[in-house]
């Protein structure tokens, strides 16, 4: 269910199409905006870069600990030894983001880039065989999930299984319709158990294995098990959203794809433009732990708080006049599609390898191709905007 707020919406599927002039009403009339949701209850709404920037990375302010969603307390369903490291503050998250943090620095994920040059080409091999297909199923879905089992050591003879779990578990914690993929559920849980057990017997290069070294009393098998899930419906769907939505900025502006085929070396650096434009995160809730001003809005003790990272990254105020349009050469010192502070993903450096193998590679063979944005399908969910399907041809 949406709000009737007239300026704004809690999205979810087709409604995730064109938030972008809505967004851009909130900023210019009400930059802290007080909804009244029928289902989630009263909460406010931060539009503009600078309120959002600073609320992200005061922790002791805006606090993560009663959960993500708008809900008075989304971390309910999670018992305290499972609470996943998204709903945890400074300084307990400090001392679990330290035990997970280190094969995910950028110069350690650069070790997995010929893998992942590897797994799109065959991915593309395919492609290419078709000559038009639903880039999503084909490359962008698989993609994430193949670095995703990669991290958390996922043996290759498993790999089938994790992508059916995962692919399930996505669509129900988009949706929110939990129960559709209860199986899914009881059979990932059953299998980081049992994931544990043997990185506990055989450890490896991975997650799992380096924090089942460091022990139970730090890390409980069921903090472990949050962890796998967390990883699952936090590295998937955003890195998904993030190539869907550049294939259709390079679709729509063949004048800034010329720009990369003319010179690839602008393909990395332009990764942070695609990913200020698409926001795959669009949006988080806070909780307030005092009162706080805003904008001659006073937010009470116990608010909750979203923070609109989908409008703050195409804010005039921050990026200039032309925040809208794509520009593969911009300078950038601050986005906040990837978190900021103490919350920053731990994922991002994976998501702009990903991200950037899959443009250079798909630019190499298909330097003319074309997705169908009008005829893509946007997933449910209210915090991230993603094709769930997208039409794509080798040429246009």
């Amino acid at each position: 269910m949406t709000t009737t707020d007239e300026l704004y919406e809690l999205r979810s599927a087709e409604t995730w199409r064109t938030p972008w002039d809505a967004y851009r009403r909130l900023r210019d009339e009400s930059p802290a905006h007080r909804v009244a949701h029928p289902v989630h209850g009263d909460f406010y709404v931060l539009s503009r870069f600078e309120d959002v920037f600073n609320a992200a990375r005061d922790t002791a302010t805006f606090s993560s600990a009663k959960g993500l969603t708008p809900d008075a307390d989304g971390a309910a369903m999670f018992s305290d030894d499972a609470r996943p490291i998204v709903m945890m503050d400074p300084p307990e998250h400090t001392d679990m983001r330290r035990l997970v943090s280190k094969p995910m620095t950028p110069r350690r994920v650069a070790t997995i880039e010929e893998r992942v040059r590897g797994f799109v080409d065959e991915r593309l091999d395919r492609i290419a065989a078709q000559g038009e297909c639903d880039i999503v199923e084909e490359l962008f879905k698989p993609l994430p999930s193949f670095v995703v089992a990669h991290y958390l050591g996922v043996p290759a003879a498993d790999r089938e299984r994790f992508d059916r779990w995962t692919n399930a578990i996505v669509a129900a914690t988009a949706s929110a319709e939990f129960a559709t993929a209860a199986d899914a559920f009881t059979e990932l849980f059953a299998y980081g158990a049992a994931l544990i057990e043997r990185r506990t017997r055989e450890p490896g290069d991975d997650l799992v294995s380096g924090l089942v070294e460091v022990g139970p009393e730090v890390a409980t098998p069921g903090w472990i098990i949050g962890f796998v899930f967390t990883m699952v419906t936090g590295g998937n769907d955003t890195t998904t959203g993030l190539l869907g939505g550049a294939a259709e900025l390079l679709t729509a502006r063949r004048d800034q794809r010329r720009l990369l085929l003319d010179d690839p070396s602008l393909v990395r650096r332009s990764v942070d433009e695609f990913l200020r434009l698409t926001s795959p995160v669009q949006n988080l809730a806070r909780t307030t732990t005092r009162p706080v001003e805003i904008h001659g809005t006073v937010v009470p003790a116990d608010s909750k708080v979203m923070l609109l990272y989908g409008s703050a990254n195409r804010d005039e105020r921050e990026y200039g006049d032309d925040a809208a349009e794509l520009d593969v050469t911009r300078d950038l010192d601050r986005i906040l599609s990837l978190g900021y502070g103490a919350h920053h993903c731990l994922g991002a450096a994976a998501a702009r390898l990903q991200t950037a193998v899959a443009l250079e590679r798909l630019l190499d063979r298909f330097p003319d191709f074309a997705v169908d944005a009008d005829a893509g399908r946007f997933a449910p969910g209210a915090f991230v905007r993603r094709y769930e399907t997208l039409p794509f041809t080798t040429t246009s």
